[in-house]
């Protein structure tokens, strides 16, 4: 009976600390895109747009990074990782293994109601399979732009 009772505490015990990295990584995404937000409104969306843009600045930590994307079409103004194919084009036709234009869905959000969160599936940096991606989008207050970062569930 007690070896019984200590594979359950110990089953729920790993759900509760699988929950808190879970909890931990959507606060972290969050909580990085406040910091480009915070900065955008500081010291402008150029120099916000050239740091994030740098895929070895303080806006990139290993999975998670920041991106930017504008409110008047839809592309992507900024991005550490795949400028040369996701900076500059119409990515309205931009859709996920399983169909979303999730570049589209960015853009709805940022602009109304300004922030949340958009699913959809990505492959991981060095990855080629799609894996399920959780992006948190805020719009930059007083600019045609949002900043925006996504994680990969575990």
């Amino acid at each position: 009976m007690r070896k019984h009772l200590a594979l359950i505490m110990a089953f729920i015990i790993g759900l509760l600390c699988a929950g808190l990295a879970v909890a931990d990584d959507a606060a972290d995404t969050k909580a990085l895109v406040e910091k480009g937000v915070a900065m955008a409104k500081e010291k402008g969306l150029e120099p916000t747009l050239k740091a994030i843009g740098d895929p070895k600045g303080q806006f990139v930590k290993g999975d998670l990074y920041l991106f930017a994307g504008a409110l008047d079409k839809v592309t992507a103004t900024a991005h550490p990782l795949a400028a040369d194919k996701l900076v500059g084009p119409d990515l309205t036709n931009l859709k996920d293994s399983k169909g979303n234009q999730f570049f589209i869905k960015f853009k709805e959000v940022a602009a109304n109601p300004g922030s949340g969160w958009v699913e959809y599936w990505w492959p991981k940096p060095g990855a080629t399979e799609p894996s399920l991606k959780k992006t948190f989008i805020m719009r930059v207050p007083g600019q045609n732009a949002y900043i925006a970062a996504g994680y990969y569930p575990k």
